[in-house]
């Protein structure tokens, strides 16, 4: 019985011990294949597939021990369902967004705070995103996303991406004023009668244009702006700009130079430029490299050009990126997600094997500049560059590289830089503002309906809804944040 009981317990040891080891190569092998799941505007290219099954997962697996897995969402649908998926706790470690929507995205509790994880797995990163850079996410303190777009910003959606070409064929050079582009619509109807307009109402760079100031959007999306000569908040609806920028943009439906796609489908306004079929589109600098080789896709002959118009104007740097990496609150593997973006930013080799593929097999560099071997797109290059990075197509003009990287040189630092409007005390009145602008003035301000009849009307709801207690509240923590910069 002795001896049974000694056999008994040394089997109960043994697959002990064998359990033991099985879980602990179970750990390891969990360690090393753990997933970090990337939710992704856009849809994906057979070689974008074929490289993250291979050559992309080879090394995430070699360098952190992760396996990479996105998740397409089409451009159109990319907001609605980023709201859906986070709302349901749907295992996304990482996605993109625009970073004006900042404390919009903290306070639906769909950002976590990243100090800990950038002190823990983000240190290379931070050697080529400077402490200014991350401040444009960071509130009270607490960083909420990685601004992953690390570029010249002055005159960030104040530009407009023109067809040069076409341009050039209706006897101009160049686009400067409002009633440049007007003008211009007019000569292309006219030589062009198979263009169909412009591709986007570009109501950012109107407003710099007819603003006596800049005005920059700080709260509520479109609905409230910063002045900065004034240092005041305002509705965006009743400045003179906005008037000003519907009236013109009245004209321009009734000379039939705007197609009603320019309202009823706003969002799709780079997919419009990119058949070919259009004049502009709200720029950037450097949109024009970013989307030539679609357009060309569709019109071989195509150039485009950038402009900002009123150029003596100064251009204001108002926030340190447009776009904004996060990790949800409810990430399964935070750790990894940062981790993996510190890969991306650790070196210039990382950098471009994200962005451009295999070195020799999707690209190859001569004299300093990056040639694509392939037209599919890997990691959107826009979303994560880096001007420490950075390389040009060969086909990049050296001027505008020159203008590219002096471009911020002479830029003034906009005072609400940094500056994030916490909503959390008026979501209710913010929700009925969304309303009453996606309903009523944004139609108005695209010019799809006559500002004298409408407007009065708009404008009544629009302080029914709580537009002026909202501004109040924007300004009190306006205030507070110029005032905590003096201490």
């Amino acid at each position: 019985m002795k001896r049974l009981f000694i056999l008994t317990a040394a089997v109960i040891m043994a697959i002990g011990l064998l359990g033991g080891c099985s879980s602990k190569e179970e750990s390891k092998e969990g360690t090393k294949t753990k997933t970090v799941t990337i939710l992704y505007p856009g849809d994906e290219s057979d070689r974008m597939s074929e490289f993250m099954k291979n050559e992309f997962a080879q090394k995430m697996k070699e360098d952190l021990g992760i396996k990479v897995e996105m998740v397409y969402t089409p451009w159109d649908q990319y907001w609605e369902q980023k709201d859906i998926m986070l709302a349901a706790q749907e295992p996304i470690d990482l996605y993109w967004d625009g970073l004006p929507d900042l404390a919009t995205m903290v306070n639906k509790k769909q950002a976590s705070v990243l100090n800990d994880l950038i002190d823990k797995y983000g240190q290379d990163m931070l050697k080529v995103l400077p402490e200014e850079q991350l401040k444009g996410a960071t509130i009270n303190g607490e960083v909420y996303g990685i601004p992953s777009a690390y570029a010249p910003s002055s005159g960030m959606f104040q530009m407009v991406c023109v067809r040069q070409d076409i341009l050039e064929a209706c006897g101009m050079t160049e686009i400067k004023t409002a009633e440049d582009l007007k003008v211009f619509a007019e000569k292309a109807k006219k030589l062009y009668p198979e263009m169909k307009g412009p591709a986007d109402p570009i109501f950012k760079p109107l407003t710099r244009y007819f603003a006596d100031e800049q005005l920059t959007w700080c709260a509520n999306e479109d609905a409230v702006v910063y002045g900065d000569k004034t240092n005041k908040v305002y509705d965006y609806y009743e400045t003179d700009a906005f008037k000003k920028v519907a009236q013109y943009n009245r004209q321009m439906y009734n000379g039939g130079l705007y197609s009603d796609d320019l309202t009823t489908k706003y969002n799709e306004r780079d997919s419009r430029m990119q058949t070919g079929l259009y004049l502009w589109v709200e720029g950037s600098l450097g949109k024009e490299n970013e989307i030539i080789s679609s357009v060309k896709a569709n019109a071989p002959d195509a150039r485009l050009k950038s402009y900002i118009l009123k150029p003596e104007e100064p251009r204001y740097i108002t926030a340190t990126g447009g776009e904004v990496l996060c990790i949800p609150q409810t990430a399964p593997n935070p750790e990894g997600a940062m981790k993996f973006v510190n890969w991306l930013y650790s070196s210039q080799d990382n950098y471009l094997m994200a962005l451009y593929g295999v070195k020799g097999k999707d690209y190859e560099i001569v004299d300093g500049r990056i040639k694509k071997l392939v037209s599919d797109e890997f990691f959107y290059e826009w979303m994560f560059r880096n001007k420490n990075y950075q390389l040009f197509a060969p086909d990049i003009d050296q001027s505008y590289i020159d203008t590219y990287e002096s471009w911020d040189d002479k830029a003034i630092t906009s005072n609400m830089l940094g500056f994030r409007f916490n909503n959390e005390k008026v979501k209710v009145i913010e929700t009925a503002i969304k309303e009453v602008a996606g309903k009523q003035m944004a139609p108005i301000l695209y010019g799809f309906v006559d500002f004298d009849t409408e407007y009065p009307k708009a404008l009544e709801a629009l302080k029914k809804a709580g537009i002026d207690e909202y501004v109040a509240e924007v300004q009190k923590q306006m205030d507070e944040f110029q005032a905590s910069k003096t201490k």
